[in-house]
């Protein structure tokens, strides 16, 4: 159960602190849709060709939820009082002990210390069971 609000907070919290990475101004003036281009973005893009390498129907699933997680962030960025990367650095630290207490009482390692693959792997994996649950195939 903890991995339902772990991981998202971990990578709406990775995807904060990415996009706080300052960009060459002419990058800058770049736009995708309404979005200055930035550092997050090139990572997110690269993650879901990552995705549709694994299964179309979930990358095309995560695209939604990767959508939602910026509006996350946005909100993040517009509602606390503090540097994005501030408050993505909070969330992501609390988050990754929320994820360490919760696989020390399921007395299970973590995936991502066999294969730092699995880090990419999480958000996915919780997809997959609102999939299943939903009858969709992937």
């Amino acid at each position: 159960m903890v991995h339902w609000f772990c991981v998202p907070a971990i990578v709406i919290s990775l995807i904060g602190l990415i996009w706080s990475i300052p960009v060459p101004a002419q990058l800058a003036t770049i736009k995708i849709g309404a979005l200055p281009m930035n550092w997050s973005l090139l990572f997110i893009f690269m993650v879901l060709i990552y995705y549709f390498i694994l299964s179309v129907p979930l990358a095309l699933g995560m695209f939604l939820v990767i959508g939602l997680m910026l509006i996350a962030g946005y909100l993040l960025a517009t509602f606390i009082p503090l540097p994005l990367w501030v408050t993505c650095l909070i969330l992501f630290s609390v988050a990754w002990i929320g994820q360490f207490w919760g696989h020390k009482v399921e007395g299970k390692k973590p995936s991502f210390l066999r294969d730092i693959q699995f880090l990419l792997i999480g958000p996915v994996w919780l997809l997959s069971f609102i999939y299943q649950r939903l009858g969709i195939k992937y």
